[in-house]
């Protein structure tokens, strides 16, 4: 015991979370099983847990000369709160982090954060200082590639020439098979000027369409234009959607095709088939009250 008391804070929090890592493993089949909430399933996730929870103990080693992370635990709702000038974002990030750290549910630490609402996000919202440094201009098969395509970041990093595809709807698409969320594969179609598309792809060849991402480029800002524009596109009107399935406690028939928003948004109808598979996510509230607009 002595000797693992020995090891720094930092490598601590390195050591469990890297325990819970199952880089391969089905989220989905795991979280079917009801055991998705003790592993962490991408790199991303990692490092993003890893950071939060190493200011934590930073703060519990220089206040109250904490030694091990067990020795911390008691201080976590003192640490939220005195983060409480931060955005909900953040703070439910940090008690994610802090809850996967400890093993245990984020409610368990007993601390209450804001809700979250589209108004108070901050990303790609207004002009921002490192927007000066990026020209739209001279840029402009990157911003067009973006909006045409919907990628993340680090889909946009990774891609090459090579991932055309062609799906079952003869939609000519890329093909996300590396950066993507959780390292699920999707076919995104290809919106707009598709000839343009198609000569950056073959002139990259089989070598990287864009060798450099530049990072004041708004590449989350694009992705909301690109499900708009694909929401428009593909989305059915709200009346012609059936009503296919009844509800058990009350005999109503409901759509079972359309997502009702919640929060800022609460009783806006979306049709669930339009977007969410293009974008990468599984969970069409994340499309519908973050990404179209």
């Amino acid at each position: 015991m002595g000797h693992k008391n020995k090891k720094s804070l930092t490598r601590q929090v390195q050591e469990c979370f890297e325990s819970k890592l199952r880089i391969g493993h089905s989220k989905h089949k795991e979280k079917h099983d009801g055991v998705s909430d003790q592993y962490i399933y991408s790199y991303g996730t990692l490092k993003s847990y890893m950071k939060e929870a190493n200011y934590f103990v930073k703060y519990c080693r220089e206040k109250y000369k904490c030694k091990t992370i067990e020795q911390c635990r008691p201080y976590v709702a003192e640490w939220i709160d005195s983060r409480r000038h931060l955005s909900a974002y953040t703070l439910k990030l940090d008690l994610s982090a802090l809850a996967k750290l400890y093993g245990v549910k984020a409610t368990d630490f007993g601390v209450e954060t804001p809700a979250r609402v589209m108004s108070n996000i901050t990303r790609s919202r207004g002009v921002k200082k490192r927007d000066r440094h990026f020209s739209e201009k001279r840029n402009a098969d990157l911003v067009y590639f973006c909006r045409c395509t919907g990628l993340r970041r680090s889909e946009l990093a990774a891609l090459r020439g090579d991932m055309l595809a062609v799906d079952d709807r003869g939609r000519l698409c890329i093909n996300v098979t590396v950066g993507s969320k959780g390292g699920r594969p999707r076919l995104a179609p290809v919106i707009g000027d598709v000839e343009r598309i198609t000569k950056l792809m073959h002139a990259a060849g089989c070598g990287k369409v864009f060798p450099k991402v530049p990072s004041g480029a708004d590449i989350h800002s694009y992705r909301a234009d690109y499900a708009t524009a694909i929401y428009n596109q593909y989305a059915r009107p709200i009346d012609k959607i059936p009503y296919d399935r009844i509800n058990k406690g009350t005999g109503r028939r409901y759509q079972s095709e359309v997502y009702v928003c919640r929060g800022e948004n609460k009783g806006k109808r979306l049709d669930k088939r339009a977007a969410s598979h293009a974008l990468g996510h599984n969970r069409i509230c994340v499309v519908g009250e973050h990404y179209i607009r």
